[in-house]
């Protein structure tokens, strides 16, 4: 595993491994046990030019390239992920504090996304259109819409670089991925290594590690890229939007969330304590689906609650390499001490603490807290950590009602005992997705992912990843002589 942070702890420019020239380095710590990983020199703002030059430079004749000989390095890269699975997944853990749970989630997710990202490479290409005009044929092309700036967060940062990164090559452009700084390798030179293992041509993909405090806005604001997919918070993602909106860039922007599990009183309540679990505190509570908040119908809410407690205390804390580990470190130091910061906040609120964890540098343990007063502020935010807060309810508007009291509209779920009353429930939520009698957290191929209001714009998976990365262009073909009327 120390090889990878050694060999790819280095800028992936023009089909070359090399340091970048920025003003300082990068450290890519350990959160778990804060031993130096790698030490990385950023990238200048030139370097970054160079980078979406390199892509551009390759693009076009990659676009041309036959699409079975495309589809041919998305299958080996693959193969590459299935036979390193073990070593990447030791990376993940280390790199990001994930847990070996965690590590085989995000890697079983990444190799559903290159699957799918294997068929995009033979999708239509174009159709004919009918014409109202006599002798006119309309031709609709899919045609790649050139180089893709990939920006992507340190929570699921192997998967998310590959959800834009395997798509938008497979459908013929090139990529510029910027990985978030504290995971530079997993979100970023990792994705490179396996591409250019996989025979992908140089230049077409590249990575610069780097930091906005060196280069600014640079990466956004380079004329090359036509989409910048961005994964992260919704602060950065309106400031990201403003940019590209002035220079007509398209973006995807994959934000924040603030989801709600819900349990009505007819819900299975031992399933409903499961899945609530899971969507709050998997990897930390650091996922942007997670359900922050867990609404229960009050005539279930004592037995909810008790059954919620008991799971949530024998959840282990502690070293993410070790398999019984549940909750491992956040992502850093800052992270840690604003989590400590919010449970303080809540209870000089007038919370209650039901279960109240200890922190110990980045390892935080799970809390529990209920009587949030109504008017919190802590009710309508992302908390990106292992907090839970038990808000109880009566009856369905009431649910309602507070689901949809927040700026965020990711994901959520319901827990009823009729899935058409939890279906008429879930499209009352707005939310770009929502599930029926089952956890907050998911994410599928074919599916389209995205959210609504502060959670972002646009959606990847599927179809709609088609759209993200192609545009298309109508070309018609005249059949004779038209008319004109001068």
């Amino acid at each position: 595993m120390s090889s990878y942070f050694t060999d790819l702890a280095q800028q992936y420019i023009d089909g070359e491994w090399r340091p970048g020239t920025g003003a300082w380095d990068i450290i890519d710590v350990n959160p778990y046990d804060g031993d130096k990983l790698a030490s990385i020199t950023i990238a200048a703002a030139d370097e970054i030019d160079q980078a979406y030059r390199a892509a551009e430079r390759v693009q076009r004749a990659w676009a041309a390239t036959n699409a079975f000989a495309r589809r041919a390095v998305m299958e080996r890269a693959l193969r590459l992920v299935e036979e390193r699975e073990a070593e990447i997944a030791e990376v993940i853990i280390a790199e990001l504090g994930g847990t070996r749970l965690k590590a085989g989630f995000e890697l079983h997710l990444a190799k559903e996304f290159l699957r799918e990202s294997i068929g995009l490479t033979t999708t239509e290409e174009g159709r004919l259109i009918p014409s109202p005009v006599e002798g006119k044929e309309n031709r609709l092309y899919r045609v790649p819409v050139g180089v893709v700036g990939v920006v992507s967060p340190f929570n699921f940062p192997f998967l998310l670089s590959l959800k834009s990164v395997a798509p938008a090559l497979a459908l013929g452009n090139g990529v510029v991925i910027k990985p978030h700084q504290d995971t530079p390798v997993c979100g970023g030179t990792l994705v490179a290594k396996i591409f250019e293992d996989a025979g992908l041509p140089p230049g077409l993909l590249n990575v610069v590690i780097t930091d906005i405090a060196e280069v600014g806005d640079a990466f956004i604001e380079h004329p090359v890229p036509k989409v910048i997919s961005f994964t992260g918070s919704d602060k950065v993602g309106r400031h990201v939007a403003t940019v590209c909106a002035g220079l007509f860039k398209r973006v995807i922007l994959e934000l924040g969330g603030n989801s709600a599990l819900v349990v009505l009183e007819d819900a299975d309540i031992d399933y409903a304590v499961d899945a609530a679990v899971f969507s709050r505190y998997v990897h930390q509570g650091q996922v942007c689906m997670a359900a922050n908040r867990i609404l229960v119908d009050r005539a279930v809410a004592a037995e909810f609650t008790e059954k919620f407690v008991t799971k949530v205390r024998s959840l282990k804390t502690g070293d993410p390499r070790d398999p019984e580990t549940v909750i491992g470190p956040v992502i850093n130091a800052s992270q840690a001490e604003l989590i400590s910061a919010t449970v303080d906040q809540a209870l000089a609120d007038g919370a209650t603490a039901l279960l109240r964890g200890t922190a110990r540098d980045n390892l935080i343990e799970p809390s529990v807290l209920t009587d949030v007063p109504a008017d919190s502020p802590l009710l309508r935010q992302e908390i990106f950590g292992p907090v839970a807060f038990l808000v109880p309810f009566d009856g369905e508007e009431e649910a309602i009602r507070l689901v949809n009291d927040t700026p965020y509209g990711l994901s959520g779920a319901v827990h009823t005992a009729d899935p058409e009353r939890g279906v008429r429930f879930a499209r009352r939520i707005d939310t770009g997705m929502f599930h029926v009698n089952d956890g907050t957290v998911h994410d599928e191929p074919l599916v389209p992912f995205g959210g609504e209001k502060n959670s972002g714009v646009g959606r990847l998976n599927g179809e709609t990843t088609v759209d993200a990365f192609t545009s298309l262009k109508w070309i018609s073909v005249q059949r004779g002589r038209s008319g004109f009327p001068f």
